[in-house]
């Protein structure tokens, strides 16, 4: 079994509504249309062609990425049809989303926000 990874940037503002037990400041700041510099990683999983020796050909998975990418670089997430808040989880669910329909063998979705340390995956719907 091979995993074949492909990563995308973007750029995006957004604005979060947390929980007032943060503290006011917290609270405040997050409120504010703020950026980040994001980071993307879409992971897919399977066994090479024996006639291509690939899992995925990735000019199709780099095609599926763009349409991603596309949806989210330098936009306001708080606008962007179908994530919800514009969290992490949500980013990487909301990627999951609009890459699955296009690319066989997706097992992973991973959102970076690098200057932060922090990141998050998604590994699609169980059952």
């Amino acid at each position: 079994m091979w995993e074949l990874t492909k990563t995308f940037r973007f750029e995006a503002a957004h604005t979060l509504h947390r929980k007032p037990e943060l503290g006011a400041g917290e609270v405040e700041s997050s409120r504010r249309i703020h950026g980040h510099s994001y980071r993307a990683e879409v992971t897919v999983r399977g066994v090479p062609d024996a006639e291509t020796g690939m899992i995925l050909d990735l000019s199709l998975l780099e095609a599926a990425l763009k349409s991603a990418e596309n949806g989210l670089d330098h936009r306001f997430l708080d606008e962007v049809a179908g994530l919800g808040p514009a969290t992490m989880e949500n980013l990487s669910r909301w990627i999951w989303e609009h890459v699955s329909g296009s690319i066989d063998g997706l097992c992973r979705v991973t959102v970076f926000r690098d200057s932060q340390g922090e990141t998050c995956s998604y590994f699609g719907p169980t059952g």
